[in-house]
Formats: C-alpha cells, structure tokens, sequence
C-alpha cells in the first residue's frame, strides 16, 4: 500500500542475497512484461521487484472513466512504496525502463536517498522532435487525432486496442501528451519547476543506455533527458543492434529474452560494480 492508501498489484521475486532491485516500468506496460528480467535477477541472488502502477494491470480499477490519478504519483507514491518496502529488508538498487528513469528523480527525499545506484534502459525527453520522420508523424497523429477523440469518447485512452500497452486513465494520458511536448520534458513545462526540483539532489551513479533503433529514445533525447540529472555521474550507453547480432531492439526490446540473453548480464554487471552482490550463474 502506498502512502495514500492506495493498494497496488505487485510481486516480489524473493532470492537467497540481501540486495533488492526494484524496477521502475515504462508507461503504460503491465509487470508481468519484466518476469523473464526479473527471473534472470533472482538467479543471480538478487531480491526484485515490480509493480503495477495504480490505473494500470493489475491495479487498474473496475471503471477508468473518472478515475483521475496524477502522473507523476506513479513515482512520488508507487515506486516509492516499492522503494521503501525494499530498503527495509536490505540495499536497493534501481533498473528503469522509460518513465522509469523519469521516475528516479521524482521520489520523496528518504526513497531517492536509500538507491545506490540505477541503470536505465530507453529513457529518453518523448518529444517528437527528437525522433526520424515516420516515427514522427505516427507520434502526432496519436497526441493530436486518435488520442483525443479516444480518450472524449471512452474516457481513458485505449492504448490496448491500438496494441501500444495497458489502457490508461485519461489523466495520465493528457499529462504524458503535455510534457512529451517538450523538448526536455517535464525540464521544460513551466508549471512544473516544484515537481522537477528534486532532480538536482540527486547524485546516485547512473547508467542510461539506448539502442540506436529506439525510435522514442534515441541518444540525443536521452541527452535532452538527463541533463536534468546535473549532479549525478551518468555515463550514457549508445547500443547498436547490428554490433550486437541483434535484428533489433526498439522501444521495448531490452527486456525480451533474446535481447536480454546479450544486455543482462552487463545491465547487472555495471550495477555489481556499484556494489549490487550478484551470485555466479546458475
């Protein structure tokens, strides 16, 4: 349960070491989609986990329409939940998928502190701009056309219909379209200089790796991203498909066992050199 109260789906992966990693998930992408990463971790004598946030998977509520939660709490109550239920029971570190190196800079004060270090896959500004020309007009035709008609029909924004993710509140949705209107993201809005402050207190060492074919998250969105992460060390990571005999990789691709099978290993191996205990492999 957060500190609002409200109850979330989640699973832990319990392991034989006393570190916990907690993985902070992309937006609308259930967490059952992380199991096979997650499974890989726990082998290794890691404790992890994952969450659904509260509107989506298993903590989406019997009715979307009217259900109104703010964004950013995603980070502020249910990652930071996750947070301090692992720090209770030992050293956390952190892996983020998309919104979940948004998510990092967002935590209250004691969760942020209590990380030790995070490794974020595909984290990226959103903006359009920073994306190749297909990928972005398809972008703009969902923020400006099939979204909007959507989300006033329904409700909420049927993202699983469209076979993008979860469904989201429409709340969530309009504030993702927001910021993702920016060139640096939320850096950029000029209502959310109190929501962005605690960025700058944040000095844990970070890993923010993107594949050349992550269309939402290529390197210079990246770059846009986490110059916001101004005091803390973050050693970005330009990952080519092709270098790495992959066929590809995307927006979604760190977490799928082929791909895992080449970025796991060095995603767990960069945070044991930040201390994360690992076992050898099985």
């Amino acid at each position: 349960m957060t500190a609002d109260g409200t109850r979330l789906a989640a699973t832990v992966y319990p392991a034989t070491g006393p570190d916990w990693l907690v993985l902070g998930g992309a937006t609308a992408v259930p967490r059952g989609f992380y199991r096979r990463f997650a499974e890989h971790t726990q082998a290794r004598g890691v404790n992890v986990l994952t969450l659904d946030y509260r509107g989506i998977g298993g903590s989406r509520p019997a009715r979307l329409r009217g259900y109104a939660p703010d964004y950013a709490d995603w980070a502020r109550q249910d990652l930071a939940a996750a947070v301090a239920h692992a720090a209770a029971r030992g050293p956390v570190y952190w892996v983020g998928h998309s919104y979940g190196g948004h998510a990092l800079g967002l935590l209250p004060p004691a969760q942020r502190d209590a990380v030790r270090a995070a490794y974020v896959v595909a984290g990226g500004a959103g903006w359009h701009g920073w994306m190749p020309r297909g990928e972005r007009l398809k972008v703009q035709l969902l923020w400006h056309v099939v979204g909007p008609v959507a989300t006033r029909l329904l409700g909420y924004q049927p993202l699983k219909m469209m076979g993008i993710g979860e469904d989201l509140p429409a709340s969530v949705y309009r504030q993702w379209k927001r910021w993702c209107g920016y060139p640096r993201y939320f850096f950029d809005d000029p209502e959310a200089g109190e929501l962005v402050r605690g960025f700058g207190d944040v000095t844990l060492p970070i890993a923010a790796a993107n594949a050349l074919d992550d269309w939402w998250a290529l390197p210079r969105s990246r770059d846009a991203f986490f110059a916001g992460y101004r005091n803390a060390p973050v050693q970005a990571i330009d990952i080519d498909p092709r270098a790495e005999g992959l066929r590809e990789i995307g927006h979604m691709g760190y977490f799928r066992p082929q791909v895992g099978a080449v970025l796991w290993p060095r995603m767990l191996g960069w945070l044991q050199g930040q201390g994360l205990r690992l076992q050898p492999p099985g």
